[in-house]
């Protein structure tokens, strides 16, 4: 098992509080230029396997330079104002604000119909409004990621008491 595999879980948390608080992750690619580009995307799901895909709709800076160099970071930070809030208030962050994966991106496939599921649950009350139909209703091309290593977005001052060699666990144990 490779280290990532074994804190996946731990990553995985992380990657839905950021997700959710902010609606995106940004995922940073090179083009042949050498120019950096750094692209939101909304429609980003994991699975248990330490891979992922997206639906490669409106990310034409990201699609061009995939092709050239399929390598990519993908970065969640948790941005919620109750997050930060409390984190400045105590002193501390309960768990890593953020987490930035590396790996590389697939070819473009049809999306298959437990992606395109996946899709219509996570837009479906967007969709109920002009725009959300306009941006929402017509993805159907995927591309996949593989996920090879992981790093924490690190602020050491907030961070003291989780540990510093972004072994296991990423995040505190949750208290009932």
């Amino acid at each position: 098992m490779t280290d990532i595999q074994a804190r996946w879980r731990d990553i995985r948390q992380i990657l839905r509080r950021g997700g959710r608080s902010t609606g995106h992750f940004a995922i940073a690619s090179v083009g042949g230029d050498g120019v950096p580009n750094l692209t939101p995307v909304g429609t980003v799901f994991f699975r248990d396997d330490c891979t992922g895909f997206y639906f490669d709709q409106y990310t034409c800076g990201l699609a061009h330079n995939v092709e050239v160099d399929p390598r990519v970071c993908l970065m969640a930070v948790d941005s919620g104002s109750w997050y930060w809030l409390r984190s400045l208030l105590v002193g501390r962050f309960a768990a890593a604000p953020g987490v930035r994966l590396y790996g590389t991106v697939g070819a473009l496939r049809p999306a298959t119909d437990l992606e395109l599921a996946q899709v219509r649950r996570r837009v479906r009350a967007l969709r109920l409004l002009v725009g959300g139909r306009r941006l929402w209703s017509d993805f159907h091309q995927v591309r996949d990621i593989t996920f090879t290593s992981a790093r924490l977005v690190r602020y050491p001052v907030m961070m003291a008491h989780l540990p510093q060699d972004d072994s296991i666990p990423l995040t505190e144990p949750e208290t009932s």
